[in-house]
């Protein structure tokens, strides 16, 4: 059939600078440059992850989104008739990978943090001591009481961020690798996704999170006891409701071994844990997996949904530690397109509401509470501690740290970044040690940028910020998001 799609990007080479190194086609992942005598692009394989641009030698490449005119229908937008055109030539879902592309407003940029001035004055970061730490689990209810064995476990946080879910095998093991150096470093944890605990990984998994999902990918007494903490994850804000997929092109003999699945076969997560269809099955699958590991702490990984303060509450009273809140902006490694775009709410309103209900019904500190879903700067963190979060987890803004350019083409394998691929050609790109200071140089930059957030607002701790929606205000907002968030409007 003819392609009805022409590229999206043209590829534009100003042929009296470049050196014919050829560098540039290998660089790219996506197998867009031949080379005859020069460089030869293919427009149509494109993804502008820029790679090349960053390591042409003569910087004389410089990709242009394509000019190419649609006629103008508002009700017909042009990614629409793209996706119609793709599956009227296929017949096959769309799938994409990362966070959605779509315009909607992130209800953070529409809240603003009230500041100090006179009458309770702000703090000077730089001269005062500014509290970030933060601990994660179940909080006595009356100051001084003795916490029961099953509180023992507890995880503290030098600054209140982890890193996000991203499996062994959706990403590269030097991306495990560099999440886990840092991790270390900043006193903080990283999360092993459902794709098990690389052997190369035990050294530092007195950092990691293990997670426990519906395909138990990994999962045997070792990998329980060895990680810090345990997380079952049962939904993700990128695609509510619907199970995992790792195309069998991403498992490699490594990536077979830690899954302990067949090599080159797919990945697949059912939807539903086929041991938990109540909250007693949740239950018992906990206290299950505290007695496995010597009572480490356990949290659960829920999506943003409308019902998703009672799903909270029930968590809670299961037992877990902390709820892991997943908004439906939050990236992945590959999801139906439709899903990933239409299905979920923003963690911004999940957030609001779980924390209220878990305060009305007085179980509060029985939990802690951690948010992921586009946490793109300090000020959305801060935003998501004031909303009630105890802490944030970072996956997209990790990986654009390690040079991710948001191609969204995480799902084919050919990330030329060697971030989420399996090629060993591509996965030598990304050196650990230098992916590791990248993140502890993010992560220690939002630290100092909350540390003058603190200030601002007159606080010095991060738990006085914890809850705190009168230092919020909307900008923007109807009536009825503002009652949902319990954020009062700019002026009043």
């Amino acid at each position: 059939m003819i392609d009805y799609i022409q590229p999206e990007f043209h590829v534009d080479i100003d042929y009296d600078k470049c050196h014919k190194c050829g560098r540039c086609q290998g660089q790219c992942g996506w197998g867009v440059y031949s080379f005859v005598g020069r460089p030869l692009p293919d427009d149509a394989k494109c993804r502008a992850c820029h790679r090349c641009v960053t390591f042409c030698p003569a910087h004389c490449i410089t990709i242009k989104r394509s000019d190419l005119a649609y006629r103008e229908n508002p009700n017909w937008p042009v990614a629409a008739r793209k996706a119609v055109w793709r599956q009227g030539a296929s017949g096959g879902v769309l799938l994409s990978s990362m966070g959605s592309d779509r315009p909607r407003t992130s209800l953070f940029d529409a809240l603003a943090l009230d500041a100090c001035q006179v009458t309770n004055p702000s703090i000077d970061p730089l001269r005062e001591p500014m509290e970030t730490r933060t601990t994660l689990g179940k909080r006595p209810q009356v100051f001084g009481d003795e916490p029961p064995k099953e509180w023992a476990g507890r995880m503290t946080l030098a600054t209140p961020i982890l890193f996000a879910p991203m499996s062994f095998g959706s990403v590269s093991l030097n991306v495990h690798k560099a999440l886990a150096l840092a991790a270390r470093e900043l006193g903080i944890y990283m999360n092993t996704g459902e794709g098990g605990l690389h052997p190369d990984l035990y050294p530092l998994a007195d950092n990691v999170i293990v997670q426990v999902a519906s395909g138990r990918f990994g999962v045997t007494p070792e990998y329980l006891g060895r990680g810090a903490a345990i997380e079952i994850k049962v939904g993700q804000g990128a695609k509510p409701g619907i199970g995992g997929h790792l195309p069998g092109e991403k498992i490699n003999a490594e990536v077979s071994t830690t899954r302990m699945i067949p090599q080159g076969t797919d990945a697949i997560s059912p939807a539903p844990h086929h041991d938990i269809y109540s909250i007693e099955d949740l239950r018992q699958l906990i206290y299950s997996l505290k007695e496995a590991s010597g009572y480490k702490p356990v949290g659960v990984k829920i999506a943003a949904v409308h019902n998703v303060g009672a799903i909270a509450s029930g968590v809670v009273r299961a037992g877990a530690d902390y709820v892991y809140l997943d908004g439906m902006n939050g990236g992945t490694g590959a999801a139906p397109a439709v899903i990933r775009d239409h299905v979920g709410i923003p963690v911004e309103l999940a957030l609001a509401v779980v924390d209220q209900r878990l305060r009305d019904e007085n179980i509060r500190n029985q939990a802690s509470i951690i948010v992921a879903g586009s946490i793109r700067s300090s000020a959305d963190l801060a935003k998501a501690l004031a909303l009630g979060a105890d802490a944030v987890a970072l996956g997209s803004a990790a990986l654009l740290a390690l040079g991710c350019h948001l191609c969204q083409g995480c799902h084919t394998g050919s990330c030329s970044w060697g971030l989420t691929t399996q090629k060993p050609e591509l996965t030598r790109r990304l050196d650990p040690e230098e992916g590791a200071q990248r993140l502890v140089n993010l992560v220690g930059a939002w630290t100092h940028e909350l540390q003058e957030i603190l200030g601002a607002l007159g606080v010095n701790a991060v738990e006085s910020l914890r809850g705190s929606r009168d230092r919020l205000r909307a900008i923007g907002l109807d009536a009825q998001t503002c009652d949902i968030l319990g954020v009062a409007p700019a002026g009043r």
